[in-house]
């Protein structure tokens, strides 16, 4: 570790060993170091950014101290060190006995400089990277109810974009979404078509490895209009159907009876002119940043990470599970829909704005294999693949690991449970990926035992 310039012990009080001027002045430029330095009294919260050979490898520090000591948690690490002024040095030590030393300067609330990180081939060799760390500021009091009012969009699910705002868990937020195409509530294009997302936001207590619980407190039409297109999508298409579809895929205005609840065409043709249906808000994407060495996804892609999964049960009242990757989690969403049968068959449903309230939790670490989402009546895993058999197996898959985690049931256990209870339904056919949702009555569940939670 560097050395620090740091005054020695005996220069802070007067000594009948030194002439009482060199005392005085020593004692006079100890309290000028001390005056120099931040106290930080409370643990302040930093977002450490380690740009490992072109890969950002991120972490939560957390420091504290006063004066010249320095203590906190680099992850679940512990960190010490000395502050001199507006420079810092701090170490930590992993369980193997691996040291990660980090020299850096303060500047306002970002500290930048240098971390000396063991090689990750040669066991006696270091490495040297640069590093920076932004400080959060952390909301205090207890949780209440924000509004955090977009005025950019995230057309990737990414850890590389600075939160919007810092939120805590039971924070209830509330926040508007726009249209895949990019418009907002007053028709205006606010940025590039593709699913924008609104965020991230950056969630206090959240690690990777951990749980994020985000429950969808209210979604409500903010517009009187949305849009969809006639056709059916490609992943459906027969191929006698095909040849009788040729100039399909055309844009659909609907016209949005807010108070009513419904939806009606606005140039129905004859057939249609007394179709009119309830609308069910529901959200095509919620996402969290990708784990450290995936590049940023677009918003039109779909992984573990949730994403652009056009699930149309994803709606007020539902809580979605998503595993945390990123400090913070970083957590999209968008791509609202008025209204979508199962499959988004037309490749767009009723695409439109949404006004938002939402809330999270953070719980312990777990592995999910796939999105989680439970409703008043069912639990619901989303399988995600290139074709729909792997989505189902994907989807099959995820629901044992749920029961065996949740009720300590054993393979061939969960198989009666699937047999007798699974419904199959096809979240999702116009996306990159093919989306299966397997769900399971929660009465079908009642009177099993739940293990007890770790």
């Amino acid at each position: 570790m560097p050395k620090l310039n740091l005054p020695s012990r005996r220069t802070w009080l007067p000594s009948t060993s030194f002439p009482w001027r060199l005392s005085m002045r020593s004692l006079i430029a100890g309290l000028l170091l001390l005056s120099a330095s931040p106290v930080w009294a409370e643990p302040q919260t930093w977002v450490l950014s380690v740009d490992r050979w072109g890969n950002a490898e991120r972490s939560t520090l957390i420091l504290e101290g006063e004066g010249a000591a320095l203590s906190g948690r680099l992850n679940d690490l512990t960190v010490e060190g000395r502050r001199d002024g507006d420079h810092l040095v701090f170490t930590a030590v992993d369980s193997d006995g691996g040291r990660y030393r980090f020299d850096a300067s303060l500047t306002g609330d970002v500290l930048s400089g240098w971390a000396d990180y063991p090689d990750t081939n040669l066991p006696d060799a270091r490495a040297r990277h640069a590093f920076t760390a932004r400080q959060l500021e952390i909301p205090t009091g207890p949780p209440q109810r924000r509004t955090y009012d977009p005025e950019t969009f995230s057309n990737a699910f990414t850890a590389e974009r600075a939160p919007v705002m810092v939120i805590r868990p039971d924070d209830v937020i509330a926040t508007r979404t726009i249209d895949s195409g990019g418009v907002d509530e007053h028709g205006r294009t606010v940025a590039l078509y593709g699913n924008p997302q609104t965020g991230p936001f950056f969630i206090v207590g959240a690690d990777p490895g951990d749980v994020l619980a985000i429950h969808i407190r209210k979604l409500a039409l903010n517009r009187d209009y949305a849009d969809s297109l006639d056709g059916i999508t490609s992943s459906a298409m027969p191929l006698g159907l095909a040849a009788r579809s040729a100039g399909l895929g055309q844009r659909v205005r609907w016209l949005l009876d807010r108070v009513a609840g419904t939806a009606r065409l606005e140039n129905a043709p004859p057939g249609l002119k007394n179709y009119v249906v309830p609308v069910r808000p529901m959200l095509g994407g919620v996402g969290v940043a990708p784990d450290f060495g995936f590049a940023p996804l677009s918003a039109g892609d779909t992984g573990r990470f949730g994403g652009n999964m056009d699930f149309n049960q994803i709606g007020e009242g539902a809580t979605l599970y998503l595993p945390v990757y990123q400090p913070g989690a970083l957590l999209f969403l968008g791509d609202g829909h008025a209204l979508q049968g199962d499959g988004e068959t037309t490749q767009w449903a009723l695409e439109t704005s949404l006004d938002v309230e939402f809330s999270v939790e953070v719980l312990s670490a777990r592995t999910l294999s796939s999105p989680r989402l439970e409703t008043a009546d069912a639990i619901t895993v989303i399988g995600q693949s290139s074709s729909l058999d792997e989505a189902v197996r994907a989807a099959t898959g995820s629901m044992v690991q749920w029961l065996e985690q949740d009720y300590g049931l054993s393979v061939s256990e969960a198989s009666l449970i699937l047999g007798t209870a699974a419904q199959y339904r096809v979240a999702t056919l116009a996306g990159r990926n093919a989306g299966m949702a397997l769900s399971l009555d929660k009465a079908r569940l009642r009177d099993l035992p739940r293990k007890a939670k770790d």
